[in-house]
């Protein structure tokens, strides 16, 4: 009966907000959407405009403004195209609409609707012409636009070049002008975002407005895959389990922590412009998927979602450590926590992975993901810690860590990743050192909040080190995996150790190349250096 009671006290209290409003004209008298989660998002729902400043983002703006972005895919010949606006008023029109111009005139193709959770539409355009580029605009109203450029799917040119990012940390809410001036002078086909794009956990809407109007300049005119990790979703730390509801804001138990309408919204944001998903069957909760594959100029990337399906590890496991998710403990059993039943990618991903490694065989083929399939650090946090194993990284469960990359390795693919806060180049082992596929995991846009460090304990190289970085060659994991480490950017370098990374895919030479840039450089300057250890290039067989 409480939630009732509360529900109608909440209704009342719009209604009376409305009333007054009304009072001044300003709105019609249709009263706001009520959000179906309570204390969530509150900056972008309900009688929005009452509310006081935040230190998020202002949002409201003018009304000729209210399109804050479009951000699109182009694949198969399907535009997706997803416009993200400000909050709107009551009385103003939920109609978006898409135009493109063709011989000097804007000729309007599609109108859609906005979702007043998110304030997000989605334009699906088939047997688009992916021959020519093309310039569109979104409108909204009389006034509001936004223009861009669908461009065309490069297929004739001999090098792909994909930008990738991931940690938009909020311990700085500044612009991010220099990264994006950078991006858009190395001018890539695709940009990747890899998660964490809001790191505020209870208000996605704000903080997803504000990452677009950092980062908009770099995908207004080209494709881009954005996907949500924890903290988009609103935890530090995330076990998807196939959609059950977790107890706790750290998941550790498995599953998302926030009504799933949050999570869908969420999904719907920064998800609804990728290609149609490979299976959509809705998981727990009716929360839907995401992955699937893109072509962009004959590179073929697959987009999976590498902890919605993985499990939790409290109460499944042995604890040894003070959490959950840590080991401390460097004489613990590895065997021990790979327990039979637990999943990594679960098997509707395995089987897509499988099904995409086996076609478009002619293409290079590159996995994009949430983090990376080791325990790639050993120092943790502003004090240091020293963490044997963390139960967060793709590491654990060893076996579903093996399945994966010997379908990534099937497809001679390679994997790019994000969420670490530390940059690294690894090439895996699944029973031999280096028999497993090569993965970059790109650095942090920002980097001041949670940093992590590549720190031997003994503080000496592995076997077969390549020398250019003190502890660079072969390691066993806190799991026990294999791994060849390449490069690593410490904290204590440049920029913080934040960047970006840049990825080229020579197709005449198949050939890749990992660049790192940090995040202060200028790469118009000739003498602009990458991090220490960069660029590496390998073959693909």
């Amino acid at each position: 009966m409480k939630k009732y009671f509360y529900l109608i006290i909440s209704l009342l209290l719009i209604s009376q907000s409305c009333k007054k409003s009304n009072s001044s004209n300003s709105f019609s008298e249709k009263p706001p959407v009520l959000a179906p989660f309570k204390g969530i998002d509150t900056i972008a729902t309900n009688d929005w405009w009452n509310r006081k400043s935040n230190k998020i983002i202002d949002v409201k703006v003018e009304r000729d403004k209210v399109i804050a972005f479009g951000i699109y895919t182009l694949h198969n010949n399907t535009l997706k195209l997803t416009a993200q606006l400000f909050p709107l008023y009551p009385n103003e029109t939920r109609e978006v609409r898409l135009e493109i111009e063709r011989d000097g005139d804007w000729q309007e193709i599609q109108k859609q609707k906005v979702n007043d959770l998110g304030w997000s539409a989605t334009f699906r355009v088939e047997n688009w012409n992916a021959t020519e580029n093309f310039k569109y605009r979104i409108l909204h109203g009389k006034k509001a636009t936004f223009e861009g450029l669908i461009r065309k799917d490069p297929k004739n040119k001999k090098e792909i070049v994909l930008a990738a990012l991931s940690c938009n940390s909020n311990r700085d809410r500044g612009d991010r002008d220099k990264i994006v001036n950078n991006i858009n002078y190395q001018n890539p086909d695709l940009v990747f975002f890899a998660g964490d794009q809001s790191y505020d956990h209870s208000e996605h809407t704000a903080a997803w407005l504000k990452f677009g109007m950092q980062f908009r300049e770099v995908f207004r005119n080209r494709p881009c895959v954005t996907i949500p990790d924890d903290h988009d979703y609103g935890q530090g730390n995330f076990w998807g389990e196939s959609g059950k509801k977790a107890t706790t804001p750290a998941g550790d138990d498995g599953g998302f922590y926030y009504h799933p309408e949050y999570v869908k919204m969420v999904e719907r944001c920064q998800t609804s412009h990728l290609p149609d998903a490979y299976d959509p069957l809705p998981i727990k909760q009716g929360i839907g998927v995401y992955y699937t594959n893109l072509i962009v100029g004959g590179v073929d990337f697959a987009i999976i979602e590498d902890r919605k399906f993985k499990s939790g590890p409290k109460g499944k496991i042995p604890q040894a450590g003070p959490r959950p998710d840590h080991i401390r403990d460097p004489n613990y059993n590895p065997e021990n926590i790979d327990l039979r039943g637990l999943k990594l990618l679960g098997d509707r991903q395995l089987k897509f992975l499988d099904d995409w490694g086996r076609q478009n065989k002619e293409n290079i083929k590159v996995v994009l993901s949430q983090t990376g399939f080791c325990g790639g650090a050993h120092l943790h946090g502003k004090n240091k810690t020293r963490l044997h194993a963390d139960l967060d990284s793709n590491g654990w469960p060893q076996s579903g860590r093996n399945k994966a990359l010997q379908l990534i390795k099937q497809a001679n693919a390679i994997h790019i990743a994000g969420d670490q806060h530390l940059a690294t180049v690894v090439q895996h082992g699944i029973d031999e050192f280096e028999d497993g596929p090569w993965a970059f995991v790109v650095p942090a846009i920002v980097n001041n909040y949670y940093s992590r460090w590549w720190w031997p304990e003994d503080e000496k190289a592995g076997e077969n080190s390549n020398g250019v970085l003190p502890w660079n060659g072969r390691f066993l994991d806190g799991f026990d995996n294999k791994i060849t480490m390449h490069a690593y950017v410490n904290p204590d370098n440049t920029s913080n150790g934040a960047g970006y990374g840049l990825i080229k895919f020579k197709k005449n030479k198949n050939k890749v190349v990992f660049e790192c840039w940090p995040r202060d450089v200028d790469v118009t300057n000739t003498d602009a250096q990458q991090f220490k250890g960069f660029p590496i290039g390998i073959m693909l067989k």
